[in-house]
């Protein structure tokens, strides 16, 4: 059975597990808040113990902190940050609109730390108290939104991007190899003009491109911190100068360019960076939903579609159809994709909920904002490693569809203008002649003519 000791706070006793080094706080928000199983992101605990390390070095460089006291909150902070002590941090996502019972969880486990190393009971909070040492120039209204933020940019810079990165190298890498493959266009679903196989996957890497500069311009709001605001960003119950010597702190722990707001009101009243920065995550979605059913599409097949691109057979597509290959990494990144759209909807609702000088639904909003960062970071290693690495072109069908194609009519336009170019297109899919055929059959061209201006390779841009 376990076994309990007996912890106080301003409201009186309560049972916390003997050896959990969570106190009285965290433990009333065990009972109360039983919704759910899933946990606050364990990608904001190491962020945390590098803020309480920060903020404890700038109140001992000011003399506010004894020295004694700072290098106990320091060595705990270290150990959290090298992976110790996780498990005790419990508390589910959905608890006070503030994240209050989360700080105090950080607080309280760094205090009962400190009390073992320095042999004395837990719970005792001595020599290092939760609220009076580890808080000290904080508030949970400042100090969560800060490692909002700091987490989501390290989460960025560690998985998200370098993810997005290689699946941007590898479309360029498949654009270049394929560069020669002359294949028919499509615009309305239908048939247009010739490109090339590595043309259009150019266009899918430069949209890869284009979307890791706006993740890195909305990361640009991400640095600036509310730290040293407190409750309401007056920065009460602080000393001059702390904000900016935690938060030079926090860059250099982290090797980012955090830095103090100018307005703390703004970041503490709102949380718009980090919508913003959910609506980027949006657009990567939308890029990837569209890729993802674009080779959806010229995969389809094999015999009864498009089927300009063969898929690797990862795996059996059909409990019933034998030798069926299923577009599975498609549908897998596509679905990612959709959650990250609704996920995007709701730090919408949140960022626009916040009332007066504060936020109310921050463990909303960092839930779903660094649930998106997960499943984009894997939805693509997992796309580009399953499915995009193992993608090859169908060259047989690629050649007959483009042979196949009314649209390269398009080529005569400039000789015998459009209208007589599309009699000739419109005849020949009457009568299921070849291009060539309807034109002399129609008399509106010469076969030489014809076979000097409708060649696919002089149509793939401008002509002098």
């Amino acid at each position: 059975m376990t076994k309990f000791r007996t912890e106080t706070d301003s409201l009186g006793s309560i049972e916390v597990p003997e050896q959990a080094l969570w106190g009285a706080q965290t433990q009333r928000a065990l009972t109360l808040f039983r919704i759910d199983d899933e946990r606050m992101p364990r990608e904001m605990i190491v962020p945390y113990a590098i803020l309480k390390k920060a903020c404890a070095l700038a109140n001992h460089e000011k003399k506010h902190l004894d020295t004694k006291t700072k290098d106990l909150i320091v060595h705990v902070c270290d150990e959290i940050i090298d992976g110790q002590h996780h498990d005790m941090f419990p508390l589910p996502v959905w608890i006070s609109g503030s994240g209050t019972q989360y700080n105090m969880n950080v607080n309280e486990v760094i205090s009962n730390r400190c009390s073992q190393l320095a042999g004395q009971p837990l719970g005792s909070r001595n020599p290092v108290h939760p609220n009076d040492h580890i808080n000290k120039s904080q508030s949970t209204n400042d100090n969560f939104p800060s490692v909002m933020y700091m987490t989501v940019a390290i989460q960025c810079f560690s998985l998200l991007i370098p993810s997005l990165r290689i699946l941007k190298d590898s479309f360029f890498a498949k654009a270049e190899t394929w560069n020669d493959i002359i294949k028919i266009g499509r615009t309305h679903m239908q048939d247009a003009t010739p490109l090339t196989l590595g043309q259009e996957f150019s266009g899918y890497g430069t949209i890869l491109k284009e979307t890791l500069y706006r993740i890195d311009t909305a990361l640009s709001e991400l640095y600036v911190l509310p730290l040293g605001g407190t409750a309401v960003g007056t920065g009460i119950n602080t000393h001059p100068g702390f904000d900016e010597d935690a938060i030079n702190a926090i860059a250099k722990l982290t090797g980012l360019p955090f830095v103090p707001a100018a307005n703390k009101f703004a970041l503490q009243g709102s949380h718009d960076a980090l919508v913003q920065f959910s609506a980027t995550l949006k657009t990567l979605a939308v890029a990837l939903n569209k890729i993802a059913n674009d080779i959806r599409l010229l995969a389809c097949g094999p015999r009864a579609g498009i089927a300009e691109l063969i898929l690797p057979a990862n795996e059996p597509g059909s409990s019933i159809m034998p030798g069926k290959v299923n577009p599975t990494q498609c549908e897998a990144l596509t679905m990612v994709a959709m959650q990250v759209i609704a996920n995007d909807a709701a730090v919408t609702m949140g960022g626009t909920s916040g009332a007066l000088q504060m936020n109310a639904y921050k463990p909303l909003i960092i839930r779903n904002v660094l649930h998106s960062i997960r499943l984009l970071t894997d939805g693509m290693r997992s796309f580009r490693k399953h499915l995009l690495e193992g993608l090859e072109p169908n060259l047989e069908r690629i050649e007959s569809n483009l042979a196949q194609s009314l649209m390269l009519v398009t080529a005569l336009t400039p000789a015998i203008g459009y209208e007589k170019a599309a009699s000739i297109a419109h005849h020949a899919h009457e009568t299921g002649q070849t291009l060539k055929e309807a034109a002399l059959e129609l008399g509106m061209i010469s076969e030489q003519e014809f076979e000097l201006l409708v060649v696919p390779d002089t149509m793939l841009g401008p002509k002098g």
